[in-house]
């Protein structure tokens, strides 16, 4: 009988823990057939963001100035291999996931006036990371 009470009470605590970890997450946007999530501003967000990565192929995230201060309002433009934009959008916080079919891909972000690109392989299994920092904020 306590053996039942202890499994359950845990089982419960790990049920509360997940809701208040998916309360924390912003809401998915699709756009084209690409879903993603972009926040991170505070740290209960930025924390929910970080955790849900392992869903997504792909984070992004944004920072600037000498204390890499994390930036919002960053504007993401994907492209594809052979160049069609897949993705079209704004970064509500300093973190980006996006879901994207394995392949290989060019990021541009512009923060103010400032534009940064990447090339980037995302894998079938994901997992990767891709940090953009503008040198002042």
């Amino acid at each position: 009988m306590k053996a039942r009470f202890i499994f359950s009470a845990a089982t419960l605590a790990v049920a509360f823990s997940l809701a208040a970890h998916s309360a924390n997450l912003p809401s998915a946007q699709t756009v084209d057939g690409i879903t993603f999530l972009s926040g991170g501003v505070g740290h209960e967000e930025a924390s929910a963001l970080k955790a849900e990565a392992k869903n997504y192929p792909l984070s992004l995230v944004f920072t600037a100035g000498p204390r890499h201060a994390f930036v919002s309002e960053v504007k993401v433009t994907i492209k594809d291999k052979a160049g069609k934009v897949v993705l079209d959008s704004t970064s509500d916080g300093p973190i980006m996931l996006v879901k994207l079919p394995a392949g290989e891909y060019r990021i541009d972000a512009v923060q103010g006036d400032a534009s940064l690109q990447r090339k980037v392989h995302v894998a079938a299994q994901g997992g990767k990371q891709v940090a953009f920092h503008w040198r002042t904020a």
